[in-house]
């Protein structure tokens, strides 16, 4: 596997598990409806921040991370990241490779720490890679995410030193 800069070629290949984990609405807080296009200008953010894909030898891609600061002004030595893995590939370390990634990526950018702020509870596999990273729950907020067959669950604040 491959961790290269992600380029405007490669949202053709990412918009479909995009798509579908986010209409799936049981991961991340963006809109369910959210549109190709809108969809395009939220992942692919400006420098400082950058977006790489995890390809195969094939070069078929098999996930993608979004990093970026957390905060701006006198936050903005706190880094972070979303993760998306498209679940054709999933359980093959590519959501553990993208999240090491960022870490390094953050470490040498000069970031101080990274912090995840909405991690569902409900998503076990996440928050066990990210504990397993090194990351811990420093907080949840109670009933913070809908989920679609859950209810209401609570969303983690996670935080790893770097």
């Amino acid at each position: 596997m491959l961790i290269r800069e992600a380029a405007s070629e490669d949202w053709p290949a990412i918009w479909p598990f995009f798509h579908a984990i986010v209409s799936a609405g049981e991961t991340l807080t963006y809109p369910l409806d959210l549109g190709r296009e809108d969809a395009e200008g939220w992942w692919f953010v400006p420098a400082p921040s950058r977006v790489v894909v995890a390809v195969d030898g094939a070069g078929t891609v098999l996930g993608t991370a979004k990093m970026n600061r957390n905060h701006m002004g006198n936050g903005s030595h706190i880094a972070s990241a979303t993760y998306l893995v498209d679940p054709a590939h999933s359980g093959r370390g590519v959501g553990r490779a993208l999240c090491q990634y960022s870490v390094d990526w953050a470490r040498a950018e000069g970031y101080r720490a990274m912090q995840f702020n909405a991690v569902v509870e409900t998503n076990t596999r996440a928050v066990k890679l990210y504990q397993s990273i090194g990351f811990d729950v420093i907080g949840t907020l109670p009933e913070g995410f809908n989920h679609p067959t859950e209810g209401y669950v609570g969303i983690h604040i996670m935080h790893k030193a770097l």
